[in-house]
């Protein structure tokens, strides 16, 4: 039998983000390899890469695509890219997997689509934790993070973070044998 700690956030949002940090470095001193880790302007993402340094991870920043603010807006900021990589994390620029096309259709023709729905059923559990899922695959689909690894992934509602999961890695294909091993903190809310 496993007993963990499970830390609960009175709200979302960055004043979590700290503690967010203690439990990655928590995870890597127990030994965990794979870090993903949601950032949208890089942030977050660099003050983890700051804390992980000379630590023998694979940590990588998952942000959001080119565009999806807008036409050619890149939301993630040069400078923490250059810190990220500088300090051996990777930066992924992906499409949300349960987000940019699907939505786009569903604003068309006034629907629902099956990715929607998946992204509604896991907000559920929380917005963070939605975030965690579709990182990880994310990671994956780019072959930075593998197949069937227990992931530390960390996200959040919408800035800064508020959720970390252990999460058995999986493919967007292969989304059905995706698996929240664990939930280390997450928002009450």
């Amino acid at each position: 039998m496993l007993r963990r700690e499970t830390w609960y956030f009175d709200k979302t949002g960055p004043e979590n983000t700290e503690a967010c940090l203690e439990l990655l470095e928590k995870a890597v001193a127990e030994g965990f390899q794979h870090i993903v880790a949601a950032s949208t302007t890089g942030d977050s993402g660099a003050r983890a890469a700051r804390r992980l340094a000379g630590k023998n991870v694979n940590y990588v920043v998952v942000a959001h695509s080119v565009g999806f603010k807008g036409p050619n807006i890149d939301e993630f900021l040069p400078e923490h890219f250059d810190a990220i990589t500088a300090m051996g994390g990777k930066v992924l620029k992906a499409t949300i997997l349960t987000h940019s096309l699907e939505t786009s259709i569903a604003d068309q023709f006034k629907g629902s689509a099956p990715t929607l729905l998946i992204a509604n059923t896991l907000r559920r559990l929380g917005q963070g934790l939605k975030v965690c899922c579709e990182i990880v695959m994310e990671a994956v689909d780019a072959g930075l993070i593998p197949e069937e690894a227990e992931v530390v992934a960390v996200g959040g509602t919408a800035r800064g973070w508020d959720t970390v999961a252990i999460i058995k890695s999986a493919a967007s294909k292969r989304f059905l044998q995706l698996s929240v091993l664990e939930i280390w903190a997450k928002p009450r809310v």
